[in-house]
Parts: structure tokens; C-alpha cells; sequence
């Protein structure tokens, strides 16, 4: 064979393969929703509660207690203060951790623990710890903490390299969860004071539910080990702690994808009197954008807050300009956060579902990534939560209809151009 044959044909396949890697990698998983939810039922009908209980899969179980942290000044002390007092397990399994300030400070905790004989696992995205120092890592294993970096690319394994674990998952002896939207990283330190620090909220959980948080760890754990953590250390009996009824449930590509499309579309539809949704990343799909339009159109006041300025994804920023016109032209509510670069992830329906956790309000989340979210069906949490959506709300700049149709044509052409990926973002 001629060399310039034999490398023609080389290249060609190697090309092949990197376009048959790339696009298995980019194809839905399963069978995406398609059709828009019949409005049978509101939120306050028990079949709501029934629905979500039945469709999502975990039941929603009574007697919980959840407590919010806001900004890193509240989180990290609360979740180090947690891993500090473990005496059996720690389960921790997060998208971002980078080896910083704070990430020095979570390892050495870990390690602590793992010294002192308390069975510690740590899953990490490896996507999102690519930042992390590989001798923080090592050490960490040298000290007993089993760490697993979720689809690291090994050559049986590319096809996958595309689907992310999101979750944000602390569970401390079977007992104390934690879930929210915040990293490992040091621009979640401080109090939101200044576009170095940013706004997000987190989640301390206690009671029954506990145990669902800790299964969905588990099912991460499994399908990357092979190994099955049970037993009292992991899964011991739970008392009612508090009054909070509550339901934690996943979604991932490779099992159940569209569980999380389909609760915000069970609430959107089921919503009454108000919907408040905080969107650290808002690129809603064509189904979605519909949703929220027949809500607003039926007399729900729709309001949802976003990133301003200061953002960490123009290109996400982009593509979700591209249906604000047909949002505002159906009364929903838009805003933009000013003050630093806001990640907080929640849905607030009629005052009282509250839905917290890992996703973004976008496809990736709905169908590419592994996700998490805990909901809340309790009048005084919910109103806690509507409180602290009025405070950021008044820290927003309200998008009009007038400002959006004179916005300039630069945007308009980097809208267009982010939209034709947005299954993606």
C-alpha cells in the first residue's frame, strides 16, 4: 500500500471515530417529553402531592426538618462543622471542586475523618474537578478517603464523557443531608459582597428524607464502583425531627431523565396564584417556554430571576435571550441579578411547594446531566424562601418589553447563534 494511501485511510478513521464518539455523546438518552401536561388538578388538590410522589418515584415522606444557608458564610461552616462530627460515614458527591482555599480546608476534613476511622466517599465530576490538584487527590486516598472521579475518559467509557454527575450531595452518618446549588470553590466564600463572591443558597436536611438523599448518592456510587453501601452506618432509622413533608429525587440519562423536566412541568401547570424561580442558568426548552406562557396567560404571576452582568457563561447568558420576547409579551416576569453573579437554584409554586437542589433550568440539566433536587411542600418554609426571593428580586434590574425590543443588534446576532446549541447549555 502507498504511505500517502495508508495515512488517507488512517485519518479517515480516526476522524470517523472522534464524529462517532462525538455524536453518542450528544444524542438524548431516552425519549424526551413531547407533549404539554393536561392541567387536571392545582397545587393545593392532594392529587398533586399523589402525582409527585407516584411519577417522580420516591413517595414524599412527613416529619422533616430543612434549614437554609445563604452564601458561603453560612454554608461551608455548616457543611465542615457536619463532616467534623461524622462517626460512622460521610458521603459527599459534588460537580465542582477545585483545589483552593476551601478545597484545602474540605480535604483536610475529610482526611481528618478518615484517619480517625469513619468511612469516607468522595465523588467528584471529573469535568468539574479538572481544576483540582491531583496531589490533593492522591493525598486524600493515602489518608483512607475513597474518592471517584464520575466518567474519567478511559477509551470504553467515551461515549459517555458528555453526561455529568451535577448532584451536590452531603450525607453525615445516615442522618444530616445537605443539597443546594453551591461548589467547592473559592468564589462561593463570603456573602455575595462583591462580583468576586457569588449569591447562593443551600440546604441542611434532617428527619426521614435523609435516607432518599443517601440513596441517591448510592446510585452514583454503584454504577461508578460496583459497590453497594447499606447498612446501619448508611441507612439507619430515621425519627420525625420536624413538620416538613418531603421528597428527594434524581434524574440521570442513563435511568429516569426526564424526571426533572417533568416536576417543573407538573408544578408549572398545577400553579394557582404564583410562580417565583430562581434560574442560575435559564435556557428552557420549547415545552417549557409554552408552560410558563399558559400560566401567566391564566393569571399566575410568573416571575423568574436571573444572572445579570456578571455571569460565568456568556453563551448561556445568549441563548436565553433568545425567547424573552414571547415571556414578556405573555406577562411573565424577567429580572437580572446585579450585584455578583447569581447561581441560586429554586422554585417557589403558590407558597407551597419549594423545590431546591442541583439543576438548572435548562436541557442539560433536564436530559444530559446527573441531577438531584429535594421538594418541600410546607406553607412556612415556602414563605421563608418567597421572602428571600423578594430581597434578591430588589437587587435586580426588571427586564421591559421595550428595553428587550431595543436591545443592540450585537445581542441579537450572538442570541441567534448561542440558540442553534442550546440543547447542550
Amino acid at each position: 500500500m502507498r504511505p500517502k494511501l495508508f495515512w488517507t485511510i488512517l485519518v479517515t478513521a480516526a476522524l470517523t471515530l472522534v464524529g462517532g464518539i462525538l455524536a453518542l455523546n450528544f444524542m438524548p438518552g431516552e425519549k424526551q417529553i413531547e407533549t404539554r401536561l393536561v392541567r387536571q388538578y392545582e397545587t393545593n388538590d392532594p392529587q398533586f402531592r399523589r402525582s409527585l410522589g407516584v411519577l417522580l418515584g420516591p413517595p414524599i415522606l412527613e416529619g422533616n426538618k430543612v434549614e437554609v444557608l445563604l452564601n458561603g458564610d453560612q454554608i461551608f461552616p455548616a457543611m465542615l462543622d457536619a463532616i467534623r462530627s461524622a462517626k460512622k460515614t460521610i458521603t459527599f458527591e459534588t460537580y465542582i471542586y477545585w483545589s483552593e482555599s476551601i478545597g484545602k480546608e474540605f480535604a483536610d476534613a475529610l482526611m481528618e475523618r478518615a484517619r480517625a476511622g469513619v468511612k469516607v466517599h468522595v465523588m467528584l465530576d471529573f469535568m468539574g474537578s479538572m481544576k483540582m490538584d491531583l496531589a490533593q487527590i492522591d493525598e486524600m486516598k493515602k489518608a483512607g478517603v475513597l474518592v471517584q472521579r464520575y466518567h474519567k475518559p478511559v477509551w470504553w467509557k467515551l461515549a459517555r464523557l458528555n453526561n455529568r454527575t451535577h448532584r451536590k450531595l452531603l450525607v453525615i452518618d445516615g442522618k444530616v443531608g445537605f443539597t443546594g446549588g453551591v461548589g467547592i470553590a473559592d468564589q462561593w466564600r463570603g456573602n455575595a459582597q462583591d462580583e468576586n463572591h457569588w449569591r447562593d443558597t443551600h440546604f441542611r436536611i434532617e428527619g426521614p428524607v435523609v435516607g432518599q438523599v443517601q440513596a441517591v448518592f448510592n446510585d452514583n456510587w454503584l454504577k461508578a464502583t460496583g459497590t453497594v453501601l447499606d447498612g446501619p452506618d448508611y441507612f439507619p432509622a430515621l425519627q420525625p425531627v420536624g413538620d416538613m413533608p418531603a421528597q428527594m429525587f434524581s434524574s440521570s440519562p442513563t435511568g429516569g431523565s426526564e424526571s426533572m423536566h417533568l416536576m417543573y412541568l407538573m408544578a408549572i401547570t398545577s400553579a394557582r396564584k404564583t410562580i417565583d424561580l430562581s434560574a442560575a442558568y435559564f435556557v428552557p426548552d420549547e415545552l417549557t417556554i409554552h408552560t410558563l406562557i399558559e400560566a401567566a396567560k391564566r393569571g399566575v404571576r410568573v416571575r423568574i430571576l436571573m444572572p445579570g452582568k456578571i455571569i460565568d457563561s456568556d453563551l448561556v447568558k445568549a441563548a436565553s435571550r433568545e425567547r424573552w420576547g414571547e415571556l414578556l409579551a405573555a406577562g411573565v416576569k424577567l429580572a437580572e441579578y446585579q450585584p455578583t453573579m447569581y447561581h441560586v437554584k429554586a422554585l417557589i409554586v403558590d407558597e407551597l411547594l419549594v423545590s431546591v437542589g442541583s439543576t438548572n433550568f435548562d436541557n442539560r440539566s433536564f436530559s444530559i446531566n446527573d441531577e438531584a433536587n429535594l421538594n418541600v411542600l410546607h406553607r412556612e418554609f415556602a414563605r421563608q424562601q418567597t421572602a428571600i426571593f423578594e430581597d434578591d428580586w430588589k437587587r435586580a434590574n426588571t427586564v421591559t418589553k421595550a428595553e428587550f425590543r431595543e436591545r443592540p443588534w450585537w445581542q441579537r446576532v450572538t442570541t441567534g447563534a448561542a440558540s442553534l446549541i442550546g440543547a447542550q447549555l
